[in-house]
C-alpha cells in the first residue's frame, strides 16, 4: 500500500500531465478528483495540488507503477484529440517510472484498437507482465 506522500505525488504528477498542453479541462478535473477520492485525498488538498505541485516520489512497487501508467492512459484518452506531443509525454512518463519501453510502445500502439482508445486494465497488466517476467 502506498503512503500519503506517494499518493500526493501521484496525483500531482497526473495534474501536471493534464496541464501539459492547456489548462485543465472540466472533464479532466472531474476525472482527477475521482482519482483523488480513490486515494483518500480531500478536495482541499486536491485543489491545493492543482496550484502547488509537490516533488515526484518514485513508486517502489512495479504493480503500483503500472496502475499509475494506466491512470495516465485513461486521462490521455479523455480528450478526443490526442496530440503526438501528448503521446510522447505519456511515453516519457512511463519510462521515468521505470516501465519497459517495449511494453509502453505496445500499449500506445494497441490503444487505437479499443473502443474510445480505453485499454482494459487486464490487457494492460498482461502486456507489462510479459516484459516483467
Amino acid at each position: 500500500m502506498i503512503n500519503r506522500v506517494e499518493k500526493l505525488s501521484l496525483l500531482s504528477e497526473m495534474i501536471a500531465f493534464a496541464k501539459a498542453d492547456d489548462p485543465i479541462k472540466s472533464f479532466e478535473y472531474k476525472f482527477l478528483f475521482s482519482i483523488a477520492k480513490q486515494l483518500e485525498i480531500s478536495k482541499d488538498d486536491f485543489d491545493y495540488l492543482c496550484q502547488h505541485p509537490v516533488t515526484n516520489v518514485n513508486l517502489k512497487s512495479h504493480s503500483e507503477r503500472i496502475v499509475q501508467f494506466h491512470r495516465l492512459v485513461l486521462l490521455t484518452n479523455l480528450d478526443s484529440d490526442i496530440s503526438r506531443k501528448k503521446l510522447v509525454k505519456l511515453h516519457n512518463f512511463g519510462l521515468r517510472m521505470g516501465l519497459s519501453h517495449d511494453s509502453i510502445n505496445r500499449v500506445l500502439d494497441l490503444m487505437e484498437s479499443f473502443p474510445n482508445r480505453m485499454v482494459p486494465p487486464d490487457f494492460l497488466i498482461d502486456i507489462f507482465k510479459v516484459q516483467y517476467n
